[in-house]
């Protein structure tokens, strides 16, 4: 066998020969961007919540698909409510003076993940770009998860008690179930986990129920009265899903991941309906973290009976999504040191042996990106699993091995992978003085 110096400089000079350059700005790269434009859903994904440029070459990615090439609907790891906000807001039907306002509703913990100067600048695009379209033209934005279940169990309400004062009664009554646990959906799931009080569930699925069937007998309504209706009704299915989330999350990871991912699908498949019954054909660019968005079968997660976004997107779109990764060397990343905790500019560690950072490192390129998707020779060339970093809301580097990489299959994961060598932590909106201050210089030790 030959040794691993030797196997490492085969591999590179063969992975070297399937480098394409990426521009300083990726959205003026024709190939990537003719690849991206021929999606029905373009998947892009990041390899942390915290990182600048992927964020930025996300946005600017979404720009040219929204500008050249049809895409109608941007959906992000975010909650319904809080998206619905910005939705308004670029559509020119909020109150919002300005971009930063409409993403002041994202008061959940990380709030940098969405209150950020990229996004808001890319918000500040959308509605520009709106502005003096037909409506039927307008790019709307959407969040795709399920954390603001009381929320919307608030927007139910709200939108039931002005278009139909009776039915606002019943859903009142109904959601009456949750009212013992002071908003906290956690708290929640705990009691009705362990049978300290009963589950809200049968409660939750009435009503959605009877929302789908007004949904059903309206759908005749004007524009506006279905998008309205559409908002209450995604609502209905969070607060269904939600209560189930919360009371399976506290027996185990595999149950509760695989229930917030179908969840978004679930939210992706009914808003290609609902879109599709105003303007015909819908395309998507879906923005998420890599572990969401690349197919879990190839990675660690399938082995233990997870899947994600990426998987049932393929398998309910087949070609027509098209899952785009993102990757970096080193740098520094907004993140937190534990649930709830600060916002920190953290620096991040140089990717480890034996994982597909390194490899990308010592490819010498700065800018490069990987296609993927039918490149036989790149998947032989490929086809043993690395280490592959995924940096959360929580960046724990001292321990980093353990919390912060999984082994995948690159070729199988992606369709296409994007690796920026030397990245920058994202700049929140909120004033983070300890994000302001920066990490202290220390070293971490090696080879954990």
């Amino acid at each position: 066998m030959s040794p691993p110096s030797l196997r490492n400089d085969v591999l590179l000079r063969g992975l070297r020969q399937h480098l394409r350059p990426l521009p300083s700005a990726a959205a003026e790269e024709p190939l990537l961007v003719g690849l991206l434009s021929r999606a029905r859903l373009a998947l892009l994904g990041e390899a942390s919540h915290g990182t600048h440029e992927f964020y930025a070459e996300r946005a600017g990615l979404t720009q040219r698909l929204i500008r050249d090439h049809g895409v109608e609907a941007v959906v992000v790891e975010a909650d319904w409510p809080d998206a619905w906000r910005v939705n308004r807001y670029i559509r020119g039907k909020s109150d919002d003076p300005d971009a930063q306002a409409a993403l002041s509703g994202f008061e959940r913990f990380p709030t940098w993940m969405w209150r950020n100067t990229v996004v808001r600048d890319f918000v500040e695009w959308l509605r520009e770009y709106n502005h003096g379209r037909a409506p039927s033209q307008h790019v709307g934005f959407y969040g795709m998860d399920l954390y603001s279940m009381y929320r919307s169990v608030g927007a139910v309400l709200a939108y039931l008690d002005q278009a139909d004062p009776e039915a606002a009664q019943r859903a009142r009554s109904r959601y009456a179930c949750f009212d013992h646990y002071g908003e906290d959906s956690q708290a929640y799931g705990y009691a009705a986990s362990f049978g300290m009080k009963s589950s809200c569930e049968d409660e939750a699925i009435q009503q959605l129920r009877e929302m789908n069937r007004r949904a059903t007998d309206f759908l005749a309504g004007s524009t506006e009265d279905r998008a309205d209706l559409f908002f209450a009704q995604q609502n209905a299915r969070l607060v269904r899903n939600a209560e189930e989330y919360y009371r399976t999350m506290f027996h185990g990871r595999v149950s509760s991941w695989n229930l917030r991912d179908n969840h978004m699908v679930e939210t992706l498949q009914a808003l290609d309906k609902h879109l599709q019954g105003l303007a015909g054909k819908v395309r998507m660019a879906v923005w998420a973290h890599n572990s969401h968005l690349g197919d879990a079968s190839a990675t660690e997660m399938g082995d233990i009976g997870e899947w994600n976004v990426g998987q049932l997107a393929r398998d309910r779109w087949g070609d027509e999504a098209l899952l785009v990764g993102f990757s970096t060397h080193h740098g520094t990343v907004t993140a937190a040191s534990e649930w709830d905790g600060v916002a920190e500019r953290k620096r991040v560690r140089a990717g480890l042996p034996g994982s597909y950072e390194e490899l990308f490192h010592q490819a010498g390129e700065e800018r490069f990106w990987l296609p993927l998707r039918g490149n036989a020779p790149l998947a032989e060339l490929l086809a043993e699993k690395r280490l592959q970093r995924a940096i959360g809301v929580i960046y724990l580097p001292q321990t980093e091995r353990q919390s912060h990489y999984f082994h995948t299959r690159l070729a199988a994961q992606f369709d296409a992978m994007i690796h920026i060598d030397h990245t920058r932590a994202l700049q929140p909106l909120v004033p983070e003085p300890v994000w302001h201050a920066g990490e202290p210089a220390e070293t971490y030790p090696s080879g954990l």
